[in-house]
């Protein structure tokens, strides 16, 4: 799903745009806030050049009570809107669910698989890349194994991008999310400190 894919096409339809999706207001979903600025330390590290991420909030086409904001899902969006995959506000309201997990690592990991996932699809390129093995990586909790699957229950460890390794099986946890920065090798890790001091600079 995308911003560009948001309406209905159908049989007496036509195209029938549902509510606009718009930009997430500042304060209103605070850990998946904060879990995206974790994230986007990353991207910025390992792309450079390229903007933050952003929330994107796509309204509900359901008819919601008055000033009801649960109908609402959340994406990780590139800076002009558009994502792609799944929110990371899937909650059961009829369970009572809390609009956000009470649980940090749990929305960091969620937040950090959705921007994978909208930065490959939408840049079209493996990201983020291990600066060892030349590979892509996928968030998981710390310490896991090569046979790890993701409804395990006994997996506690904060979120890392976890690498498969080479052919001799080497996994590792490459590092954790957000501190993709500290993996770099040292000409790249040179530029990046230019490239914040230029930024820093220009404040």
């Amino acid at each position: 799903m995308s911003y560009f894919s948001y309406f209905s096409i159908g049989p007496g339809h036509g195209q029938q745009h549902g509510p606009e999706p718009s930009r997430v207001e500042p304060g209103r979903w605070p850990k998946l806030e904060a879990a995206l600025a974790v994230v986007n330390r990353d991207l910025m590290a390992t792309l450079p050049g390229q903007d933050a991420l952003i929330l994107m909030r796509a309204p509900s086409w359901e008819p919601l009570p008055r000033n009801a904001v649960e109908g609402d899902q959340i994406y990780v969006a590139m800076p002009d809107g558009r994502w792609h995959g799944n929110s990371v506000h899937a909650c059961d309201l009829e369970e009572d669910d809390p609009p956000e997990p009470d649980d940090a690592t749990a929305v960091l990991t969620v937040v950090a698989d959705a921007a994978q996932e909208t930065v490959m699809e939408l840049l079209w390129r493996v990201w983020p890349i291990c600066s060892a093995h030349k590979i892509g990586m996928h968030p998981r909790p710390a310490g896991t194994t090569e046979d790890w699957y993701q409804d395990e229950t006994d997996s506690a460890g904060p979120p890392v991008w976890w690498c498969r390794g080479g052919r001799d099986g080497t996994c590792h946890d490459a590092s954790l999310v957000g501190e993709l920065a500290a993996t770099l090798p040292g000409k790249q890790c040179r530029a990046l400190r230019r490239s914040a001091r230029k930024r820093d600079g220009r404040r």
